[in-house]
């Protein structure tokens, strides 16, 4: 029972939760194993395209933000193993910066993701998943949701690929979150060739994949990021797989969990072809 996803109080889009809140609600739900990643802070120069520029914590939050999970993770280290982490964001244009970050954080982190929330466009740059409104906005930008989708899975494939230092995260976030307003955006060109190249890439350089089920309880989606046919691909491919529950206030812990372990179980018990 692990959760690899869950942000905390120093989210400034999340709730005020503490961070006690969330260990024991992890205990009560079972839970064995869970990692804090917060937002880690933006590249100075980056400017952040949502209206209250609130996608991250600060870089002067971050040295408290470290020092209060590692004090939670020494209360309760004898009830629950408590990762200290961050999810980085992969920025087309601040890789120098965002490596810079990750050489000085790097060490003092016991897990990380590295997600794409921000697509550029001709110099300017969006944040896909801030509101159905805003996405509506980028539709528009970018001229289509089909290409809207295909430069959300180019960046993660340049993520993916892209050299970040020692200490870049190994773990690929929420792969599929284009998808979270599909329900009124729906995509209607397939996507599995980049779906299959992802996970190709992913394979290919050890990484990990965050099934995230915040997507399973965002009424715009209702399914998880990814879904469960590319969880099956990616087990055939052998690719560690982590729940995350994406939390952002301790009642979103387990989100989605229930379902996807039932998928996640059927496709192991799904007939192989001979």
């Amino acid at each position: 029972m692990r959760d690899g996803h869950i942000h905390t109080p120093f989210c400034p889009h999340g709730s005020q939760d503490p961070l006690e809140a969330y260990v024991e609600r992890a205990i009560e739900l079972g839970y064995t194993d869970i990692s804090f990643t917060e937002h880690a802070p933006l590249p100075e120069r980056f400017i952040d395209p949502t209206p209250n520029q609130d996608c991250s914590m600060k870089l002067s939050q971050l040295e408290r933000y470290l020092h209060a999970v590692a004090e939670v993770k020494a209360r309760y280290r004898n009830d629950i193993a408590i990762r200290v982490g961050l999810e980085v964001d992969f920025i087309p244009g601040f890789e120098e910066e965002t490596t810079r970050l990750l050489d000085e954080v790097g060490p003092l982190l016991d897990d990380s993701i590295l997600s794409v929330h921000f697509l550029a466009h001709e110099g300017q740059y969006v944040c896909l998943d801030y509101s159905e409104d805003m996405f509506a906005d980028i539709v528009r930008l970018f001229g289509s949701v089909e290409r809207v989708h295909r430069a959300y899975y180019e960046t993660v494939r340049q993520s993916i690929r892209t050299e970040l230092g020692r200490y870049k995260p190994r773990r690929i976030g929420h792969m599929t979150l284009v998808r979270k307003f599909q329900r009124r955006f729906p995509c209607l060109e397939p996507m599995d060739e980049w779906i299959v190249a992802i996970l190709d890439d992913i394979k290919q350089f050890g990484y990990e994949l965050d099934y995230n089920g915040a997507g399973a309880a965002k009424p715009l989606c209702l399914e998880p990021y990814p879904p469960g046919g590319v969880i099956a691909e990616a087990r055939r491919r052998g690719i560690p797989i982590v729940y995350g529950s994406d939390a952002h206030r301790a009642a979103d812990l387990h989100q989605g969990r229930e379902r996807m372990d039932r998928e996640a179980l059927s496709v192991d018990n799904r007939p192989q072809p001979s």
